[in-house]
Order: structure tokens, then C-alpha cells, then sequence
């Protein structure tokens, strides 16, 4: 995770993304294996946390903030990113007992 010692001036493109999960637990698991991975160029920065959905109390959004040089490596570091969060949901479905579970329930 970045810190946020930057100036607007330094990095002046920013995404902001909330990825909703299940519940808390998925949202937790998703977080530590997606802040692993550090951002390979300087030139961006990029902050993962958990935060709580309008209505609930648990913490069950991915809130990611991405701060970029240039539009160019803004959009190459989230695509490289949402590669990587299709592949953590992609093992949370195949592997994740509670996941089989609920989409068996729901079918």
C-alpha cells in the first residue's frame, strides 16, 4: 500500500474503485492477497483498504485508490489490478467452501 505523502501536482490522475463482496470475510481475504503485490513503477501509487457499505456495519467493500504520473500508466496499473482481482475471485469461487455453499443456495 502507498502512503500518501504525494502532492496532487506529482500525481494528477486518480480512480477510485469500490468492489462489493459477500461479506467481510471474502472482502478481508480479497485485501490480503491483492496488497502483496506492489506497484511495479514509481510513477504510480496505490491504497487498499476494507469499508463499510451504506446500511451495514461489517466492512465488506474493496475501497482501492490508484494515483498516477499519466493517464497511460493509470490505466495500465488498474487493468494489471482487476487482472489480478478476477483471478482472487476466480479461486474464492473454485476453492472457497462458504462461496460454493451460498451460489448452490441461490440456485
Amino acid at each position: 500500500m502507498a502512503t500518501d505523502n504525494s502532492s496532487p501536482e506529482e500525481f494528477p490522475c486518480s480512480l477510485t474503485l469500490n468492489i462489493p463482496f459477500p461479506d467481510a470475510r471474502l472482502a478481508s481475504v480479497a485485501l490480503r492477497a491483492l496488497k502483496v503485490d506492489k506497484e511495479l513503477s514509481a510513477l504510480v501509487q496505490r491504497d487498499l483498504s476494507t469499508a463499510t457499505a451504506a446500511g451495514s456495519e461489517e466492512e465488506t467493500i474493496l475501497h482501492v485508490k490508484y494515483r498516477a504520473t499519466t493517464n497511460r500508466m493509470l490505466r495500465v496499473a488498474v487493468n494489471s489490478f482487476m487482472e489480478s482481482v478476477a483471478l482472487v475471485l476466480e479461486v474464492m469461487e473454485e476453492l472457497d467452501v462458504d462461496v460454493l455453499e451460498a451460489g448452490e443456495t441461490s440456485a
